[in-house]
């Protein structure tokens, strides 16, 4: 006799003796039993297949949360320096007209507006500019008037990069518009101003 059919052999005993006591294990476990196991079989699954991979993202966000936690303590002692200096009330006035751009930088601010509209895919159109320059005032304010078309979630992803990337950006009205209760597309028209440093 050949080795090699003696251990195959034995190992095709081995299979069907393992087969034989799996399936008399499974008739022990009743419907009950087989029910339970096929919940954790699939609980199983969903942890490696759904809930493993979020891990990073829980990890991105905890991070998210201590850097907002170490902002709001810096803001939370205002007027101090990176090295515990306390401002002057003429510094820190300075400090926060320093914030604001300049105000022959409103055509970058604007470009910034168009592509941030393109990248959401929000048709902009005609759209109105007039900068408000009170003389005993130390900002300008710039209003603009943008009609954008798109969906809602398109118009809603470009008004938050806006504000995210234009800080000294305000929304100060909203009007949205919909030709008909079928479309998906909506008329909105933003009424934004943005403060410039003189």
């Amino acid at each position: 006799m050949d080795a090699s059919f003696l251990k195959t052999g034995t190992l095709q005993t081995r299979l069907d003796r393992l087969m034989l006591q799996l399936r008399w294990q499974a008739n022990r476990l009743g419907a009950a039993g087989k029910t339970g196991l096929g919940l954790i079989v699939v609980s199983m699954i969903y942890f490696f297949s759904a809930l493993l991979p979020q891990e990073s993202d829980l990890q991105k966000l905890k991070e998210r949360v201590e850097t907002l936690r170490m902002q709001e303590q810096a803001q939370q002692n205002p007027g101090e320096t990176d090295g515990g200096k306390k401002l002057s009330a003429d510094q820190a006035l300075q400090v926060f007209y320093d914030f604001f751009p300049r105000i022959d930088s409103s055509p970058f601010w604007i470009r910034e507006l168009v592509q941030l509209a393109k990248k959401h895919g929000v048709e902009l159109n005609s759209s109105e500019y007039r900068l408000v320059n009170e003389n005993d005032a130390r900002l300008a304010r710039y209003e603009m008037i943008l009609p954008v078309k798109g969906r809602y979630p398109q118009i809603r992803a470009f008004m938050s990069a806006a504000l995210e990337a234009v800080p000294a950006m305000a929304i100060s009205a909203i009007a949205m518009k919909r030709e008909n209760i079928t479309s998906d597309r909506l008329e909105v028209r933003l009424e934004i101003n943005l403060y410039l440093n003189k």
